[in-house]
C-alpha cells in the first residue's frame, strides 16, 4: 500500500502523554479516525530528542524500550510503556536509501529504544503499539536544507507503506515557557513565528522554510537549537518537491508552545 502523506506533529511537553485537558491530546487520540485512517506497514519517526553526529536507525530486533529522557515530571510518567516491534528491516531500508542518495556514512544502532518525541504522540495515535516503529536521528552541525534533502532521500519508502513522520515542536524555547498562571495568552513573537511558518508551508514557499533563520520573524527566539524544528524540513521533503501542505492541528499552551502539526501530501 503505498502512501503520499507525510506528517509533522508538535509532541510539546512530555505531559502531552497524560494531559486530557490539551486539545493537542484529543487530536492525537483520534488521529487514526480523523486524520489518517488506513494502516500503514511501519513508522519511521525522526525525534528532535536524537542527535547524531551522522544519520542514525536504532535497528531493534525485538520490541522498543520506553526511554524515559525527561526529569522531575510526574511519577506516573514514568510508568508508562510503549513496546512497539522494532523495524530492523525498516532500518536497513533506510540506510539503503539515504546511502543511495549520497549520504556516505549512515550507522544503526541495534539497541536504543524509542525517546519520548517518538513514543509519546505513538502512544496517542497507535495506543496498541502493534506497528513496526523505527527512529531516525538529526544532526545538529547540519542546516535545514540538509534535512529536507534528508527527508527528499527517504522518499521511496512512502511506496512501501512506511509512515514518515517528523516530531518536534512548531516553537520550542524552554525558557519563555509560562509554567504557572497560564491564562491562555500568546506571546507576540511566538504568534509572528508560529503564523509565518503557516502561511510559508500553506503557499508551499518551502524554501523560505528551509532558510528560516533569515526569512522568518523571531527565528532565533522561536528556536534558539533547531532539534525540534528539523524533523519538519524531513517531512517536508520527504513528500516531495510540489506537496501540499495542510495544518491539520493548532493550539497553544504555557504561552509560547505551539501545538501546530501538518499534513505534507504528494501530488499526482
Amino acid at each position: 500500500m503505498a502512501l503520499k502523506e507525510t506528517f509533522y506533529i508538535s509532541h510539546g511537553s512530555p505531559t502531552l502523554s497524560i494531559d486530557d485537558s490539551l486539545s493537542a491530546w484529543h487530536f492525537l487520540r483520534s488521529f487514526k479516525e480523523n486524520t489518517f485512517s488506513r494502516k500503514p506497514s511501519s513508522i519511521l519517526v525522526i525525534s528532535g530528542h536524537w542527535e547524531t553526529s551522522h544519520p542514525t536507525v536504532n535497528a531493534v530486533s525485538g520490541l522498543n524500550d520506553t526511554i524515559y529522557d525527561f526529569y522531575n515530571f510526574p511519577k506516573q510518567m514514568y510508568q508508562l510503556k510503549y513496546p512497539a516491534p522494532g523495524a530492523p528491516e525498516l532500518a536497513k531500508r533506510v540506510k539503503e536509501v539515504l546511502m543511495a542518495s549520497g549520504f556516505k556514512k549512515v550507522n544503526e544502532d541495534k539497541s536504543r529504544g524509542l525517546d519520548h518525541g517518538a513514543w509519546v504522540p505513538l502512544m496517542l495515535m497507535y495506543p496498541e503499539a502493534d506497528i513496526p516503529v523505527c527512529q531516525l536521528s538529526i544532526q545538529l552541525d547540519q542546516d535545514a536544507t540538509y534535512h529536507y534533502n534528508l527527508g527528499r532521500a527517504l522518499a521511496p519508502l512512502k511506496e512501501e507503506g512506511v509512515l514518515i513522520v517528523g516530531s518536534g515542536s512548531t516553537t520550542h524555547n524552554l525558557r519563555s515557557l509560562r509554567r504557572t498562571d497560564d491564562d491562555g495568552s500568546v506571546a507576540s513573537w511566538a504568534l509572528e513565528f508560529d503564523t509565518w511558518l503557516k502561511q510559508a508551508l500553506l503557499d508551499g514557499r518551502y524554501e523560505d522554510v528551509n532558510h528560516y533563520e533569515e526569512k522568518a520573524p523571531h527565528a532565533k527566539i522561536a528556536h534558539p537549537w533547531p532539534d525540534h524544528f528539523y524533523p519538519l524540513h524531513v517531512a517536508m521533503g520527504a513528500a516531495g518537491e510540489n506537496a501540499k501542505a495542510e495544518l491539520i492541528h493548532h493550539s497553544w499552551s504555557l504561552h509560547t508552545l505551539s501545538y501546530a502539526s501538518y499534513s505534507f501530501t504528494a501530488k499526482p
